[in-house]
């Protein structure tokens, strides 16, 4: 590889790795809000388990899960890219 890619890669990695660093930013407020969404719906008085309010918790926190979890995913994907344009860099 000549020395023209190497410098256009390194351009790209820069961007990827601030984009890795929001993402993890995003990452951890997601999971606050997943926390407290799951810690409201572990709180709710028994009497209200079968309400319509308790429905709307545990849909909201199976989503937040769901986000959470495709949200990583795609940051692993990042990693992966990011280390392939190290290697080919070298």
């Amino acid at each position: 590889m000549n020395a023209t890619r190497r410098k256009e890669i390194s351009k790209v990695l820069e961007r990827l790795y601030e984009l890795v660093e929001a993402m993890s930013d995003l990452l951890g407020d997601i999971e606050t809000i997943k926390d407290d969404e799951n810690e409201a719906l572990d709180n709710i008085p028994e009497s209200l388990q079968e309400s319509e309010r308790y429905t709307q918790i545990e849909s909201a926190a199976n989503n937040l899960d769901e986000a959470y979890d495709v949200f990583s995913d795609m940051k692993d994907s990042l990693d992966d890219v990011i280390n392939s344009l190290e290697a080919a860099k070298e």
